[in-house]
């Protein structure tokens, strides 16, 4: 370990390789194509290939071929060494001096915890998710949803799939992500990215440092046919959404840590999409 830490802590020294790093831990647990990562930051895709094979070198991430494609993801095992031995060492075994709150017992006192739900257009996903998790546990949490670039009205074929499940979809809006990053906004307890590319986007940090997790799926905006065939893809978005706020909600907040909630959170994510509705 002694060589091992110093070896990936000079692989992190790079700017670049540092800024691929970090967007594969806002992405993980998603595997996500090299492609992608390369146009996300506006890297070469040559270059973007000469920096992953020094991840994958320092151990730092891990590669997946599916097709014709290479699928990159985090090795969290290593990460977590990583960070661990540094706190362990230049924090004295006492990690609250580097960072706050990065262990310990979460502060899940009995009070409505206060979540967000991030998308890109904040018209189907995020909406989706703020809409379950109001109906399913309203009386836990305030929950709110907005766009990193929102367009002005929510997609009809969303509005179709909640108004059809019985939502009440008078307090839904469109809504900037700004409307929740000012001083008045409320302290966020989770922040969750539901898009399968929202967390390329570089949102801003979070007053409180809430738990966050990336529960990424397809855009059904995207979905091409016939209308039938629209609004099945708009029904198993809900479908798959409706599974992991079940799971969240089910989760004993006030009896984990900051550790095992995060690593639940994680674990949602990884729910497949092919639960139906």
């Amino acid at each position: 370990m002694e060589k091992e830490i110093p070896d990936q802590l000079t692989t992190l020294g790079h700017p670049q390789r540092l800024a691929i790093f970090r967007l594969l831990m806002r992405r993980f647990p998603d595997r996500v194509p090299a492609g992608e990562l390369a146009t996300a930051l506006a890297i070469k895709a040559s270059t973007m290939s000469t920096y992953l094979a020094a991840l994958s070198r320092a151990d730092l991430v891990t590669q997946e071929r599916a097709g014709t494609s290479l699928l990159y993801s985090i090795n969290m095992t290593t990460a977590q060494r990583m960070f661990g031995y540094l706190f362990n060492d230049c924090c004295r075994g006492r990690p609250e001096l580097c960072m706050t709150h990065s262990t310990g017992t979460a502060d899940m006192s009995d009070r409505k915890y206060q979540v967000l739900f991030i998308c890109v257009g904040n018209s189907a996903r995020s909406i989706f998710a703020e809409s379950l998790l109001r109906r399913i546990a309203g009386d836990r949490f305030t929950v709110h949803s907005a766009g990193t670039r929102p367009g002005t009205q929510l997609n009809p074929f969303a509005v179709q799939v909640l108004k059809d499940k019985g939502h009440d979809i008078s307090v839904l809006r469109s809504k900037d992500l700004s409307e929740f990053t000012g001083p008045d906004a409320p302290r966020f307890d989770f922040v969750f990215t539901v898009c399968n590319q929202a967390a390329n986007e570089e949102c801003p940090a979070m007053d409180g440092q809430p738990v966050s997790g990336h529960w990424g799926m397809p855009d059904p905006v995207k979905a091409e046919g016939s209308d039938a065939e629209k609004a099945l893809a708009f029904q198993q978005a809900y479908g798959a959404l409706k599974h992991r706020i079940e799971a969240f909600a089910a989760l004993p907040l006030e009896s984990l840590d900051r550790i095992a909630l995060q690593g639940a959170v994680d674990d949602i994510g990884r729910i497949g999409p092919e639960v139906s509705a």
